[in-house]
């Protein structure tokens, strides 16, 4: 692609390759808007990775067309990601049918047993998470939610905004 010699060019190509694709998705995410890496919604997430194995596979790119082929395929989820965040925005069906709703685990001190068991999460990993938060005592945790991207929130102190579990599901 780049020389005659097979390690200076298989060098080369990891060097130049993987740079250009690194401008290429920066340019994307100037065009598209911050928005594109922000993990609000599962599509997101599925976006980042996406775009890590898309960058991995156009700095191993051995010919001119596979680059492209790469580069193409960025544009594209970009697009599509854009796209899908405008009409969800529009239409409340299409959020319904793309996006999980977040999962109460506790609530007012009171560790939802049935809640863990659907959602997979083990008692010990969500006290972890209480301990992250600097959660010192139960009773003052008001909500612990397993958010669409799969974090985890900890909501504790006197009192919770409503607001602040609203389009939260009970199990």
């Amino acid at each position: 692609m780049f020389f005659d010699d097979a390690i200076l060019d298989a060098l080369a190509k990891g060097a130049i390759l993987s740079a250009l694709g690194l401008f290429w998705i920066i340019f994307l995410v100037r065009v598209v808007g911050l928005r594109s890496f922000s993990k609000m919604t599962n599509f997101d997430f599925v976006m980042t990775v996406a775009m890590g194995s898309l960058l991995a596979g156009a700095s191993q790119s051995s010919e001119w067309t596979g680059l492209l082929q790469t580069l193409t395929a960025m544009a594209s989820l970009f697009a599509v990601q854009y796209l899908v965040a405008y009409l969800r925005q529009r239409s409340a069906t299409l959020d319904d049918l793309v996006q999980n709703r977040p999962v109460l685990l506790m609530k007012n001190g009171v560790i939802l047993q049935d809640a863990l068991k659907e959602t997979r999460v083990r008692k010990e990993d969500l006290v972890a998470k209480l301990r992250e938060a600097n959660a010192l005592d139960l009773s003052q945790v008001q909500a612990v939610i397993l958010e669409t991207t799969g974090d985890i929130s900890v909501l504790h102190g006197a009192k919770c905004d409503e607001i602040l579990t609203h389009g939260v599901r009970e199990v």
